[in-house]
């Protein structure tokens, strides 16, 4: 007997697209990494989007702490924890294993904020937005799992990556921003290293599985 074969966590007519998505939102990280090591004000973009969206009045500043919860350690717990439950409901165990790959975004941040060096409000390290880049994850392994579920092509599973990623990643990053918390670019580079880590971790965790199922067999 061969087994129920599992289904791939990243699909194989997405793992192209991206590859290439990640390649280059690992590339963006890098060039503003550079662009702003070592700064501790906002950079010509920053000053450009900032304002529209800094210094929220009642009731969006409420709105804006309540995301912010989200990406504290007690909200983000809550919010693997169901995610990893639902993806083994769903009996998605390479989808559960990938919620892994949301936590080493988020070391891949605090690494970077280390290297990188940026600073906000006199000291605070800033870029990339863990916040960000939490959210972004996560919400990635969703469209991942939610694009296997429903057998969609290259074309509709990407885009719909893309737009859950892109939500959850604006609404994240305005929160940030509103709050002071981040520059504009702090955001970018959260959004994007999400982009990086999740579709290179999904497709470890596909080859890492298929080579034990081949060993067992």
């Amino acid at each position: 007997m061969t087994g129920r074969p599992v289904p791939a966590v990243l699909p194989p007519p997405l793992r192209a697209w991206l590859g290439l998505i990640a390649a280059l939102a690992a590339l963006v990280v890098v060039v503003l990494g550079v662009l702003y090591a070592g700064h501790d004000k906002p950079g010509m973009v920053d000053m450009w989007i900032q304002p529209a969206v800094d210094s929220v009045r009642p009731p969006w500043r409420s709105v804006a702490l309540a995301m912010d919860f989200w990406g504290e350690p007690v909200g983000a717990a809550t919010l693997v924890v169901a995610t990893v439950t639902g993806c083994l409901l769903l009996r998605r165990p390479r989808a559960a294993v990938l919620v892994v790959g949301v936590g080493m975004t988020v070391g891949a941040t605090t690494l970077l904020k280390h290297l990188v060096g940026r600073t906000i409000h006199g000291g605070y390290l800033s870029y990339p937005s863990g916040h960000t880049a939490f959210v972004t994850a996560l919400a990635l392994v969703v469209a991942l799992l939610a694009t296997g579920r429903l057998g969609l092509g290259r074309t509709a599973g990407t885009l719909l990556v893309l737009a859950v990623a892109l939500f959850a990643g604006a609404a994240m990053g305005w929160a940030q921003v509103a709050l002071g918390a981040h520059y504009p670019t702090d955001v970018l580079g959260g959004w994007c290293t999400a982009l990086a880590v999740i579709p290179a971790t999904a497709w470890l965790v596909d080859r890492m599985a298929d080579a034990g199922r081949q060993e067992r067999h």
